[in-house]
């Protein structure tokens, strides 16, 4: 087998009995593929990276799977995808028509009357979501108590549907005024339609007050449900013989075959994955307060975790609001295919336009020209020069000379400085977006570890720790397909509301319990369709709050006889520092419900392969040579002074002067300064 493929025992479950299970995380330049088997006594783990193919994402999938001798084989495959993503970022969703209550066809055009640039008098022109000619208005009214004023006729359906059938459409989205208080309306549209276009229901998408939040969950979902059904099903006959499961925006996962009709659910899919892992490492080397730092080639994702994924209801996939449950991170343009530019003014530039895997770094010559992060960290000896990227990938010192060298000229200085002056810009870009979900909220890095992942998080996480003032550094094993390990730790689970818009004094523990209830069962119905086991499920239920005549609502956890009005005021003074007299209103009820991962840790121990004396390696940016050593023969506790370089098939780590690294029984690095 190529050098790609890593074999390593792993400590499984029962539940894994003759399970081979397979974590995919598609990136803009690798595809990573991690794959556990389990024999009658043990198990293994192997992996392997390929250039990712944005036209067909399905095709490096078969490839790795080929690559790693699996692709006839039966698999239960987790899936992170960007396709969604992709489509919405790229304005490569379907047609859609929106369809809304008369005198609302407007709504997603004005949105929230937010400007990018608050104090710039001339505004750039936006387009809007839907042009006013696809949006379809109907004779349909509820009130804000839930009544009905007044309903389409069959006759005038009819119509609609005619004027549907002209515009050349694929998709339909419904967002009827208050629908959430009453679906019937939505419901009945739906079913004349859905013999013949893709349809989504902002009562069964985001059954929730906010008619433009929900309006565009439902229009994404809409846009972008056709392109995940033709992919998942152009994979899924690709690969026959697997079960395909995909991971959503809040971290959990869904059955391949439901996640198109919840297609708004999976735009942060990938990311989600590395949090997942996060977690895991988190309880693993028993540092619960941790910061994220995922850096691929493409973008670069942080986050901030206390023991749990942190997720948020209100986050943004491109220029548009996403009121979906999600995991809590800040995405960022740089990476190691970031691209490196001198402006006319002579400032250097780095990203957030990327090499991507076509034609990528120039060092990958694969056609690429211009200077990249990646470019630079082989020319400064980051990267060891026979490095065979994701294990297969030879670079070409070469070609990575040549494009920075170019950029030396406009910057009038020596390769190496240039170079140097790459790796800082890019790190001052990944800093800046670490202090975005710390500082900015309040937190001192310092009293974190910082996670670094991703293929090149390793390359640039003592820098970066630095740049923040953190003395504590983890870099988990096989940290270049951590994203796709975090696919096997997974949960298979489900977020569902109902709105509510009553004053909680009015409410008794009896009717919000009947109302958790009935959502517990839609949620266990959907998981024991997927083959969870109904006992396993777990549930947590917590209200969001306000008080009367707010607009932002705070959530708490709710249990029967609690004191919710009392940890409603608690928490409202700790996140405003007031506690106000007035009324309190329940807004609505949220459910999270999880089933038990089929993977349960990723505690897998590292096998020692025995270090190798005497390897050393120049390092142009120091003038000198350090040790390098392979990952796999790193013996538990012991400790190496930097600098030196800790290599594996996925990924590179640069342990900088003044940090410690001690391998621990898990293969992890934790880093000292």
């Amino acid at each position: 087998m190529s050098a790609d493929i890593v074999n390593q025992p792993v400590v499984a479950s029962a539940s894994m009995e003759d399970i081979t299970l397979v974590g995919i995380d598609t990136g803009g330049t690798f595809t990573d593929i991690v794959v556990m088997e389990r024999s009658p006594n043990a198990g293994t783990i192997r992996h392997c990276k390929v250039l990712s193919d944005p036209a067909d994402p399905s095709g490096p999938i078969v490839e790795g799977l080929n690559r790693l001798g699996l692709k006839d084989r039966a698999l239960q495959i987790i899936h992170g995808t960007t396709v969604g993503t992709n489509a919405v970022l790229e304005g490569k969703g379907v047609r859609v028509a929106y369809v809304t209550s008369r005198g609302f066809a407007d709504v997603l055009t004005l949105g929230r009357q937010e400007r990018e640039q608050v104090y710039q008098l001339q505004q750039p022109e936006v387009s809007p979501p839907v042009p006013r000619e696809l949006c379809v208005e109907v004779p349909t009214r509820i009130s804000a108590d839930g009544e009905l004023l007044e309903s389409i006729s069959d006759d005038e359906l009819e119509q609609i549907k005619g004027r549907l059938d002209e515009l050349d459409i694929e998709s339909v989205a419904i967002n009827l005024l208050f629908s959430f208080l009453r679906p019937q309306e939505e419901k009945r549209i739906a079913e004349e339609l859905e013999d013949r276009w893709f349809v989504s229901c902002s009562s069964e998408i985001l059954p929730e007050v906010r008619e433009y939040e929900r309006g565009m969950a439902t229009w994404l979902n809409a846009s972008v449900g056709p392109v995940i059904s033709r992919y998942l099903g152009r994979l899924q006959s690709r690969l026959p013989k697997a079960g395909i499961a995909v991971m959503q925006s809040a971290g959990t996962t869904i059955a391949a075959d439901q996640a198109a009709y919840q297609a708004v659910r999976l735009l942060l899919s990938g990311p989600a994955g590395g949090l997942a892992a996060a977690r895991s490492i988190a309880a693993q080397t028993g540092n619960p307060r941790l910061m994220s730092f995922d850096m691929g080639g493409t973008s670069t994702d942080v986050a901030l975790l206390n023991g749990e994924i942190p997720l948020t209801g209100q986050c943004r996939i491109g220029a548009w609001p996403l009121s979906i449950p999600s995991v809590d991170i800040h995405t960022i343009g740089a990476g190691g295919g970031s691209i490196a530019r001198v402006d006319r003014a002579g400032m250097l530039l780095v990203g957030p336009q990327s090499a991507g895997a076509s034609p990528g770094p120039a060092c990958y010559g694969q056609g690429g020209t211009q200077a990249t992060v990646t470019d630079a960290n082989l020319l400064l000896g980051r990267i060891p020069g026979n490095t065979l990227l994701g294990g297969y990938l030879p670079l070409v010192m070469g070609k990575a000379e040549q494009a920075v060298a170019e950029l030396a000229v406009k910057m009038g200085c020596d390769v190496l400085d240039a170079a140097s002056g790459i790796v800082r810009l890019a790190n001052e870009h990944m800093a800046r977006a670490l202090r975005v979900i710390s500082v900015e909220r309040g937190h001192d890095p310092a009293d974190y570890a910082l996670l670094c992942f991703g293929g090149a998080g390793g390359l640039h996480a003592c820098d970066l720790a630095e740049l923040l003032d953190m003395r504590r550094i983890i870099i988990p094993a096989r940290s270049g397909v951590l994203s796709a390990m975090g696919m096997l730790v997974s949960e298979p689970g489900r977020e569902t509301s109902r709105p509510v818009l009553r004053p909680l004094a009015e409410l008794a523990d009896t009717e919000i319990a009947s109302w958790f209830r009935s959502l517990e069962k839609d949620a266990l119905s959907q998981l024991t369709a997927e083959g969870c086991t109904p006992g396993s499920v777990k549930f947590r239920r917590r209200l969001e709050l306000r008080y009367l005549g707010q607009s932002a609502a705070i959530g708490i956890d709710w249990s029967a006889g609690g004191e919710h009005e009392a940890g409603f005021h608690a928490a409202h003074e700790k996140a405003s520092g007031l506690r106000l007299p007035h009324p309190i209103e329940l807004v609505n009820i949220r459910l999270s419900a999880r089933a038990p991962a089929v993977l349960q840790s990723i505690d897998i121990r590292q096998e020692h392969t025995g270090l190798k004396d005497g390897e050393r390696v120049l390092m142009p940016e120091l003038s000198k040579e350090v040790p390098l050593n392979q990952r796999a023969g790193l013996q538990a506790g012991l400790s190496l002074d930097g600098p030196l370089l800790i290599v594996e098939s996925a990924a590179t780590a640069w342990v900088k002067p003044g940090w410690v690294a001690t391998p621990d029984e898990w293969g992890n690095l934790l880093l000292q300064a």
